[in-house]
């Protein structure tokens, strides 16, 4: 075991037969994430040990029609600004479970089903609503599949920011101002939900309470700008959720499940700074197009009683969705010391420069590893209630 992040190497044989585990890479979808699934995926085909696994590649398409794609990583990375897509096949692939095996079965009009062999688990790096909420994790559930990453409730939770919000106040974190606007709320009576977003202190920060990317967010300084704002973010999500700005460093922490009744492990904290040139925050450009719009520190420049605690903060967030596998947590640390807690995705970013596995790799893990790790915890983890 390596004694800083405590990865057990050579954990990955599923069957104890000595076969390579065959890993189904399932990426694309139907959500406005669509092409940074795709990045990510680019990301995980480009590292995985293919000496240790055996990798399927399947893509989403954004009309849900499954098939099997190129393994080439290039495909799917950012070419020239290109944001990758999943095209519509003429072959569709959908997951058969007799009981004891699951596999890929591929279909087409005019020929019998052909099979693609059995997957041991599914890598599905998913971001956003109908894959990354809930709703893939049922259905691998229902078919007995393991799979990478949470399951259905703390899947479901992590993503909207309005149920996140209250599981996080019932575990005694700190969360800031907010306000939610349902979609009856504001087909009823969009004043009064714009009157109740404005007591909110400016600037104010307008979300689908179901996306992520920074997709649909737009930041808002007086209350002229607030019904435009809602209704960018309701193009996305009909659930609106309004955040109050908050004056503070933005810290992230990296979360990897313990194995077995193991705690969860923390990475060092890190610290985005946004280099501005355009970006008044750390938005959807930022992240995936400006390559030099933001800047990691890991570790982050801070007292380390604030440091431990936040790495504490961090796994107590982790444990109060119920993730499993791995999550991202953000915290805005204040002048007046506070931490407040922003968010937990349970699907992050999982390109090799992006937050999550940079900071693991500034805390000793490095990318290939850590997805070996994550195959390794999925294989390890039993299907069905747990």
């Amino acid at each position: 075991m390596n004694p800083e992040t405590g990865v057990v190497p050579g954990t990955a044989d599923s069957d104890g037969t000595g076969r390579r585990p065959r890993v189904a890479v399932l990426f694309g979808g139907r959500s406005s994430e669509h092409s940074v699934s795709c990045v990510t995926a680019a990301g995980v085909l480009e590292a995985i040990d293919r000496n240790k696994y055996d990798v399927v590649p399947v893509g989403i398409a954004r009309n849900g029609q499954w098939s099997l794609v190129s393994a080439d990583p290039s495909t799917w990375s950012l070419r020239s600004q290109t944001l990758p897509e999943v095209t519509v096949g003429t072959e569709s692939v959908v997951l058969s479970a007799d009981g004891t095996s699951s596999e890929l079965v591929a279909h087409a009009d005019g020929t019998l089903p052909r099979s693609l062999g059995r997957i041991d688990v599914v890598f599905p790096v998913l971001h956003g609503p109908f894959g990354e909420d809930g709703t893939l994790q049922g259905m691998l559930e229902m078919a007995d599949i393991r799979y990478v990453g949470a399951g259905v409730l703390a899947s479901a939770v992590g993503m909207d920011k309005h149920f996140m919000k209250v599981v996080f106040e019932s575990a005694g974190l700190k969360v800031g101002p907010y306000e939610v606007i349902t979609d009856r709320q504001w087909q009823k009576d969009a004043s009064a939900a714009l009157e109740r977003a404005a007591r909110l202190t400016f600037p104010l920060f307008v979300k689908p309470a179901r996306g992520g990317s920074s997709m649909g967010i737009t930041r808002v300084t007086d209350p002229t700008g607030l019904r435009a704002a809602v209704e960018t973010a309701r193009e996305h999500d009909p659930k609106v959720v309004v955040e109050a700005g908050i004056t503070g460093r933005e810290i992230e922490v990296a979360v990897l499940q313990g194995r077995g009744t193991d705690d969860p492990r923390t990475s060092h904290p890190g610290e985005i700074a946004v280099q501005h040139g355009g970006h008044e925050w750390y938005d959807f450009e930022a992240k995936y197009v400006d390559g030099t719009a933001a800047e990691l520190s890991c570790p982050a420049d801070l007292p380390a009683e604030i440091s431990e605690r936040v790495r504490a903060l961090a796994a107590l967030g982790f444990e109060a969705v119920g993730a499993e596998g791995l999550s991202r947590v953000d915290f805005f640390y204040t002048p007046e010391g506070e931490l407040i807690i922003n968010e937990i995705n349970t699907m992050p970013g999982f390109t090799p420069v992006s937050m999550y596995p940079q900071m693991w790799a500034k805390s000793g893990l490095q990318y290939t590893e850590l997805i070996d790790e994550l195959i390794s915890l999925a294989l390890e983890r039993k299907t069905g209630l747990r």
